[in-house]
Parts: structure tokens; C-alpha cells; sequence
């Protein structure tokens, strides 16, 4: 067999190593379309799983009205509150501290809804609880004090209202009210 020259091997590598690479980009190619039709494909057929569970968030729009009419609720009571909104998993959407508010009043506001989101109930009434069974009070990121309001959809949480600042925990809850009865406008 004939030896081949220098240039004529490089020529042919080359002319190799092109078509090889034109065939594997090829491949990647269609193989990289492939998958996305088909896990659009999963997704549809998954959407009718049992398993599966919708569920209804509230927007940062509505929580910000619903934090706003709040505050204004408080205002115009001539009260000086920290207004929390927080999503059904006791994440903080808004928070406002209105002018004046004292500094433990955020915090306290952000536990106020997210104790009211937790047991689907206003904390003044999960304060009567505390009667029967003292250690919920023991629970991390809760408090027991009036002050919060779920957000309900078919009398499913979905967020909570939680309001810290006025000389009551009463008055507190009234202003979370107020959010609340904002959103179902």
C-alpha cells in the first residue's frame, strides 16, 4: 500500500474531524429539541396526577392593597402600627411600619400573620387555646396576642394579617380586618 503524503493526511483529518463534529452537533441538536417536547408532553399529562394539589396565592398587588387599607384603618384611629402580609407558607409578602411605629411592632406583625396563616384562625381566639394547652405558645415564629387574621379562599388559608402597634391587641385585630375586608373589594 502506498504511503501517504503529510498534506493529504492533515486534508483528510480535517476533512474527518469536520464531518464528525457536523454529525455530533447534529445529534445534540435534535436530541436538545427532543426533550423539551416531551417534558412539555410530562407536564400536560402530569396535571390530571392525583397527586397533585392546586393552590391560590395571594399577589403582591392584593397583599400591598390589603397592607395599605391596613395601615389606613390605623390612621384614621389615630394608631402608630407595623402591618405584615405573609403567604401561606408564613413567608413575608409586604410589610409596612407606618410613621411612628415602635420598633418592636415589625416583628411582632410578621408573627401575628403568620400565626394567624398557621391555624387558619385570628390569634385573639387562638389566644383562648392557651387556656387548654400552654405550650403552643412555645411553638418557633408564633405569638399569641390579637392582632392577626387569615386570609381565607373557600375557608382554606391563604395568607395572613398580622398588626402590631396599637395599645390593644383588639384594635390590632380590627386594623388586620380592615386588610382583609379590602381584598374581597
Amino acid at each position: 500500500m502506498k504511503k501517504l503524503s503529510t498534506r493529504t493526511r492533515v486534508i483528510t483529518g480535517t476533512v474527518a474531524a469536520v464531518a464528525l463534529s457536523a454529525g455530533t452537533f447534529g445529534a445534540v441538536s435534535a436530541n436538545a429539541s427532543a426533550p423539551a417536547a416531551e417534558s412539555r408532553a410530562a407536564v400536560t399529562s402530569d396535571t390530571s396526577n392525583r397527586h397533585l394539589q392546586q393552590t391560590t396565592h395571594l399577589t403582591v398587588d392584593a397583599a400591598s392593597r390589603a397592607a395599605q387599607a391596613t395601615l389606613d384603618a390605623a390612621e384614621k384611629a389615630g394608631q402608630r402600627v407595623s402591618v405584615a402580609v405573609v403567604d401561606r407558607n408564613g413567608n413575608t409578602i409586604v410589610t409596612l411600619r407606618g410613621n411612628g411605629a415602635g420598633p418592636q411592632s415589625y416583628e411582632s406583625a410578621e408573627k401575628k400573620a403568620f400565626t394567624a396563616v398557621s391555624w387558619n384562625a385570628p390569634t385573639s381566639e387562638l389566644v383562648k387555646r392557651l387556656e387548654s394547652t400552654p405550650n403552643l405558645k412555645d411553638i418557633p415564629g408564633t405569638l399569641f396576642l390579637g392582632g392577626g387574621a387569615p386570609v381565607q379562599v373557600k375557608g382554606a388559608p391563604i395568607a395572613g394579617i398580622g398588626v402590631a402597634g396599637a395599645p390593644s391587641g383588639a384594635q390590632d385585630e380590627e386594623f388586620a380586618k380592615a386588610g382583609v375586608a379590602a381584598l374581597a373589594r
